[in-house]
């Protein structure tokens, strides 16, 4: 079983949750054309202590478009890590692209959908979330991101999240 983050889910708006976070440490990937290949050398071993990490899911990106190998169109992707490694321990990554960050706690508006990622899915249930919120009097604050949970060449669940206002 692949580890993910745990979660507190907060409430149910009929398709819709809203769901709190707890701090996550991520190696996130910038400034290339191919994030996913990035980070998998990285948890493959191509790091300074030359140390194999466990993929976990989800796989986070801002917008993304579904390919095999998984390309991300916003120049950056996040694997989380396991929840053994902080910012402290995490190995060093030898590729400057790749950094090794703390996404602090959070509150998101998610919506889960399955099937092969595209972006017409994803532009439609990002107004769908919106809409939801919209009608629940839910403000919100910062973009839309995708928290992919399956491999790219299987149908699976995935969900467009949305970072809440306090």
């Amino acid at each position: 079983m692949v580890e993910e983050p745990k979660y507190a889910l907060i409430k149910q708006l009929g398709n819709a949750e809203i769901r709190r976070y707890p701090p996550i440490v991520v190696a996130r990937a910038e400034g290339t054309e191919d994030p996913f290949s990035l980070l998998f050398d990285y948890i493959s071993g191509k790091n300074n202590q030359k140390k194999k990490v466990s993929m976990t899911v989800p796989v986070i990106s801002e917008k993304i478009a579904m390919t095999a190998p998984v390309i991300s169109d916003s120049n950056s992707m996040s694997f989380v890590l396991p929840s053994s490694y902080t910012l402290e321990t995490a190995p060093e990554p030898l590729d400057t692209r790749i950094r090794i960050v703390q996404i602090p706690a959070r509150t998101v508006a998610v919506i889960r959908f399955s099937g092969r990622w595209s972006q017409s899915k994803f532009e439609e249930k990002s107004r769908e979330l919106l809409a939801t919120l919209s009608k629940e009097g839910i403000r919100t604050k910062g973009g839309i991101f995708t928290m992919l949970y399956n491999p790219p060449t299987h149908l699976g669940s995935c969900g467009g999240t949305k970072s809440l206002s306090r």
